[in-house]
């Protein structure tokens, strides 16, 4: 498909050019920088004004291309009667008027109307609340204007506007770089090319291949790596993506295996009406019976075997399940992950954000021979121990002034809305309180050259102009600052060599901060006479940072609850082992002491022994773990029968957002690049939200599962009803119109409530369900089975007791046995509580929809009996208060049955528990 896309897209593209309505001509990488800036009339150090990007965007539109088309009334109006199982029932239709049996063929198809209607309302609500949802995870974008740098929505841009890049954006309109540190970018989208392409701000000619510009960063690839400064060139259509997507259809939906799960369900319910079908009325013409009779009673077989509310009942409780999940922050990207995460087995989570508060804040700066320290009233750094009353704060000032300019967030002066990194927002903050102004130090060393963070190097660099010489300021991990250094710089400002001895001084005050729960940064600079030279060599080391990000208040209780649920949380981070090992402590992510394992020590699986792949698989904990590492461990728990939920926020995450089950972006701090990658982004970054959809995948399968049993057992029952009394030569108990009635009222309104319910409180105690399972599984079918010959055994036992002992017409039999039959599958519903509930306070009970579905189905069904039209069309006689004894009695039976073996069921369940926890 692509391939096609990208092929009709170059045939088309000369033809198209001069139509579109480009800002800057055709060949905005054939100009240099200044002639596009110049052209655009814009800055780069201050962008656009408000008043000129309002004219540009009433000139060029909204970026954005062509609008996803919303699901159209008609497909979703035709999709309520794709189903086998509404295409049985305008079979059954068809010979009911064939034969003239016009109440039966009008009554199948009112009912069909009304379930396609319910269906379509469902749909509906779920497409468009989908729609909404979707717009929630819309692109952001970094922008300079009038001389600030804010995030933005990315259809805002507009032709001129200045845009900020990093490693792990999604580029959102066509930019012309002039700016650019180290830049890469994934173009596989819009060229096909796999590899990364590196960057420049250098022009090319104009007649070169979209994939040989790259002074351009185009909309909708991923920069991995680097950072850089763009003018956007092109806005929505215009872009080069925007001239592909007119020429792509869009896809067919996607269908879940739970949705072919009930497809092969409602499949295998077809085959099996058509044989019992096939088989009763053939026996009953055997038997001698009326040829138009047995006719009757296939069609009440046909009827009485589908359950038609199967597929809008689905629809629903997977729509409501989604709304649910995204009320608690989650929002659900794909289908299939709705059912994935109830078979999550193993939770592979990252650090910074997810268990901690992602607020960083500076606490210690170690000199070496002086360290200082936040004071908890002053918010100030004072110098932790009492030697001297004065002291020289010179090294302060250098690491804070390197931590200063060699960062690229900024502060908000307005709604605490901060721009960038929370470790380097926690860096400006700190150097605000000690009266230093960022500001006034870039205009003091302006910026020349930056050196982009890097996850291979874990370093950032920025290179500054100071009077006749640059300045390199350097900061990153301290193992890797120091392995760059060669010098180092005390309290007095002396640079004395950076010997064996003082670098173990550092590792030790490294782990010191570590052990203390710190997030640890070193910092370093070098002078140079060229701002090319800059490199990591020859540094200056000037201390280390010590920040700490405390673990979030509701994280310990989460874990505690995924461990009860069978689900094992595992640590991935980059960080230090000894912080790492301390926040794991902090958060119970195990009893005792946790397991770790440092990414160093870790050889590539494939290599790995066998005892090597049990001891990682053992482990609680893994630090310094790199990006590759990472999709490593996701592909080995894997291939150890896990279901693997991963989190992320950064493009080298992506890989493994990708590999896992179920990818878990991070909405707040997450990068684009890994939001496209995962099945599932967390709008509020907490680990609890994870907790909290896990229960609720949980939730709408085991939901599922409960109407689905609700449905097929009163189906069944139907059947049974019909079948055995053919076979025994009895009066058909029931009408083909009267089993319409009771599936139209006593199985959707119920299954609907078993649908829309909110879950046992106990469903995270259990463990994961296997996902290679199908929807009803065989001690399911033997329960449906079971359960349905104790509601036809009453239905029948009232309707020969009715002949026998009350002395009824044939008329009244049928009427008890129909209000037996409905009664009875209505409390049937309160059967379908976990056997480990409480009898009366369980998950049913506690359902408000239960109630109101067993309100209007009692309801419909008096309505039907007094309403003399209904009860004419129904064929339903007036009840004596002896009959009604017999009716309420007989339909009890079923329920009385199934609670005791509830209670069987769930003191089994403790008994089994109890000799377990002996043993």
């Amino acid at each position: 498909m692509g391939a096609l896309c990208l092929q009709g897209y170059q045939m088309h593209q000369t033809r198209e050019r001069t139509s579109r309505p480009v800002a800057f001509g055709d060949a905005p990488h054939a100009a240099s920088p200044q002639e596009v800036v110049s052209t655009l009339n814009t800055s780069p150090d201050d962008g656009l004004s408000a008043a000129e990007v309002e004219a540009r965007l009433m000139k060029f539109g909204p970026n954005r291309l062509a609008a996803r088309r919303p699901v159209s009334l008609a497909r979703l109006l035709w999709h309520q009667f794709e189903s086998p199982v509404v295409l049985l029932l305008l079979v059954a239709a068809a010979v009911a008027f064939a034969f003239g049996e016009w109440k039966e063929g009008i009554a199948i198809g009112l009912v069909l109307l009304i379930n396609g209607a319910i269906g379509f309302i469902t749909e509906l609500r779920a497409a468009r609340s989908m729609e909404t949802l979707r717009q929630l995870g819309n692109l952001t974008t970094r922008v300079r204007r009038n001389g600030r740098t804010s995030l933005l929505p990315a259809e805002q841009l507009v032709p001129g506007d200045v845009v900020i890049l990093e490693g792990g954006d999604i580029v959102t309109a066509d930019l012309r770089l002039v700016e650019s540190s180290n830049l890469s970018a994934d173009e596989s989208a819009l060229t096909g090319e796999s590899v990364a392409v590196d960057k420049h701000t250098e022009a090319v000619p104009a007649d070169v291949a979209i994939g040989d510009r790259p002074c351009m960063a185009f909309k909708g690839t991923a920069i991995t790596r680097g950072s850089a400064v763009g003018i956007v060139v092109a806005t929505g259509l215009s872009t080069e993506l925007g001239m592909i997507s007119k020429l792509v259809e869009e896809a067919a939906p996607e269908h879940s295996p739970l949705e072919n799960q009930l497809q092969m369900l409602s499949g295998q319910l077809i085959k099996f009406t058509l044989v019992i079908v096939a088989i009763l009325g053939a026996l009953g013409v055997l038997q001698g019976g009326d040829v138009l009779l047995m006719i009757e009673a296939s069609i009440a077989l046909a009827v009485a075997a589908i359950p038609e509310g199967l597929p809008v009942v689905a629809t629903m409780a997977l729509a409501r399940g989604m709304w649910r999940m995204a009320k608690h922050n989650a929002l659900i990207e794909r289908l299939s992950a709705v059912e994935t995460l109830g078979a999550t087995t193993i939770i592979l989570t990252d650090k910074t954000g997810t268990l901690t508060e992602n607020s960083m804040q500076l606490q210690e700066i170690d000199c070496g021979d002086v360290i200082y320290a936040i004071s908890d009233t002053t918010q100030r750094f004072r110098r932790s121990s009492s030697a001297e009353e004065i002291e020289s704060k010179t090294c302060l000032n250098e690491i804070l002034t390197a931590g200063l300019l060699c960062n690229n967030a900024e502060l908000s002066t307005k709604d605490d809305k901060h721009v960038g990194d929370p470790l380097e927002q926690a860096l400006l903050t700190a150097g605000n309180a000690e009266g230093l102004d960022r500001l006034q130090l870039v205009k003091r060393f302006p910026r020349v050259r930056e050196i982009a963070f890097d996850s291979t190097t874990k370093l950032m660099g920025t290179v500054h102009i100071a009077d006749d010489e640059y300045i390199l300021w350097v900061k990153g991990a301290p193992e890797q600052v120091l392995g760059a250094c060669s010098t180092s710089f005390d309290s007095g400002g002396m640079q004395p060599e950076l010997t064996a001895a003082k670098r173990a001084f550092w590792k030790s005050r490294t782990d010191q901060m570590a052990e203390r729960g710190m997030r640890v940064l070193a910092v370093a600079m070098r002078r140079l006479n060229k701002p090319e030279t800059a490199e990591y060599s020859e540094l200056t080391f000037l201390g280390l940072l010590g920040l700490y990000d405390p673990p979030r208040d509701d994280v310990r209780d989460s874990i505690a609850q995924c461990r009860s649920a069978g689900i094992r949380v595992v640590m991935l981070t980059g960080d230090h082992v000894v912080t790492a090992k301390n926040i794991a402590i902090a958060v119970g992510l195990t009893d005792g002491e946790p397991t770790v394992m440092e990414g160093r020590n870790l050889r590539p699986v494939p290599h790995m022994s066998t005892t090597e792949l049990a001891e990682m698989q053992k482990a609680d904990v893994f630090a310094r773990v790199s990006p590759a590492q990472k999709l490593e461990l996701v592909a080995a728990f894997q291939r150890d029968g896990q279901i693997v939920a991963m989190t992320g926020d950064g493009v080298n995450d992506a890989p493994a957002l990708k590999q896992a089950d179920i990818g878990v972006a991070m909405g707040l701090r997450g990068t684009q690049v890994a939001r496209e990658a995962a099945a599932m982004v967390l709008r509020d970054d907490a680990f609890s939200s994870i907790v909290a959809a896990i229960r609720e995948g949980r939730v709408i399968f085991r939901n599922i599962q409960r109407f689905v049993t609700y449905l097929l057992s009163c189906n069944l029952s139907e059947v049974l009803v019909v079948g055995l009394a053919i076979l025994v030569g009895l009066p058909l108990p029931l009408m083909p119109l009267q089993i319409l009635f009771l599936n139209l009222v006593t199985d959707v309104f119920p299954a609907f409530a078993l649908g829309a319910g909110e879950g046992s409180e106990r469903i995270l105690e259990r463990p994961p369900r296997d996902p290679a399972k199908p929807i009803v599984t065989g001690s399911i079918w033997t329960a449906i089975v079971l359960q349905s010959l104790v509601i036809s055994g009453a239905t029948l036992g009232a309707f020969i007791l009715a002949r026998t002992y009350l002395i009824l017409t044939p008329e009244e039999a049928v009427t008890v046995s129909f209000f037996t039959l409905a009664f009875a599958q209505l409390w049937h519903v309160f059967n379908m509580r976990d056997p480990r509930s409480g009898m009366f306070l369980n998950e049913i009970t506690r359902n408000r929809f239960v109630w109101v579905a067993l309100s209007v189905s009692i309801c419909l069904l008096l309505l039907a009996l007094f309403l003399p039209v209904a009860a004419e069309a129904l064929d339903l006689e007036g009840l004596s208060t002896d009959t009604w004894v017999l009716v309420v009695g007989m339909s009890l039976v079923p329920l009385v049955l199934g609670q005791i073996a509830k209670a069987f069921s769930g003191w089994r369940h403790q008994t089994g528990k109890k000799k377990i926890a002996s043993v």
